[in-house]
């Protein structure tokens, strides 16, 4: 093929609706009812993929599965519960039954206990490695099986977290078990290539969600973050959506092995010449830095 050729092609795949688009993809994702899950689940059934829902919370995902199908998306819901030792196999079996395929699949749900390092108790530690982790690992497993046995490539998304990268009080369950994952994405991505799956990690920052609602009441924690997160607010989980678009169509066909941070510049480092407490007035004041749907 001659370069101009070759020019001509890629040039007809530019436009956004094509380059980011998931029609006649299916997609699996997991903890789908939960603050982030939903937003990564619309996101991806509005670009066009069949999606199998799952979670461990029935009411709230029947919903989901329902506001879902009134938009016109294709959907599925699953109760699953990632605690279960085959909930990988169910979950992967249950997305080729009703779709017939896996192309992507977004490793979303976990847990968390927030605890002192020294009061963890064994079975604790044991149990969120097995939910955040080993599952994870084995729900990875069985979809790349499938990618492969479809023969058409796919990708692998894990929802990693800033923790992977920083310390804080009280998280030493949360952060290692992301940092894992993280590092599974490298893993994967290597041995996986060759089978055109990509694999890679979000890792989001401090984000507006029903598990972390506490922090933004909380007089110690509050002004903690938002002084040192630049952009003075925290993320929306919608804000997250175009990295899985990215990461999950062929808009990211060259990227595999990496974790996108986001997380409105924290790990960046923060600003030093301003007074305490600067960032959470800026926050009361006009909703912090840069958010998409306060500007004017």
């Amino acid at each position: 093929m001659t370069s101009a050729g070759l020019e001509g092609r890629w040039l007809e795949h530019l436009p956004p609706e094509r380059l980011f688009a998931l029609d006649g993809r299916v997609a699996i994702v997991t903890g789908a009812a939960g603050g982030l899950g939903r937003w990564l689940a619309a996101g991806i059934a509005a670009a066009g993929a069949s999606v199998l829902l799952t979670d461990r919370v029935e009411p709230e995902l029947v919903q989901q599965a329902s506001a879902f199908e009134q938009r016109g998306w294709r959907v599925a819901a699953l109760v699953e519960d990632l605690e279960v030792e085959d909930a990988p196999v169910r979950i992967v079996d249950a997305a080729r039954q009703r779709f017939q395929r896996v192309d992507v699949l977004v490793n979303n749900a976990g847990i968390n206990q927030r605890l002192p390092m020294l009061e963890v108790p064994r079975d604790v530690l044991e149990h969120v490695w097995r939910v955040d982790y080993l599952r994870q690992y084995e729900l990875a497993q069985v979809a790349a099986r499938a990618m492969i046995e479809y023969g058409h490539g796919g990708s692998i998304i894990h929802i990693s977290s800033l923790n992977n990268a920083v310390g804080l009080e009280d998280i030493s369950l949360l952060g290692p078990t992301k940092a894992a994952l993280s590092q599974l994405a490298k893993g994967m991505a290597i041995e996986l290539a060759h089978h055109r799956i990509r694999v890679n990690a979000i890792a989001p920052g401090f984000m507006d969600t029903p598990m972390n609602a506490g922090h933004w009441d909380d007089p110690t924690r509050a002004p903690w973050i938002l002084d040192r997160v630049p952009m003075a607010r925290p993320g929306h989980p919608a804000e997250l959506v175009g990295t899985c678009l990215l990461l999950a169509s062929d808009a990211g066909s060259y990227m595999t092995g990496q974790t996108l941070y986001v997380d409105g510049g924290f790990t960046a480092g923060s600003r030093w010449n301003i007074p305490p407490g600067a960032g959470l007035e800026a926050y009361r004041t006009h909703g912090g830095y840069g958010h998409p749907l306060s500007a004017e």
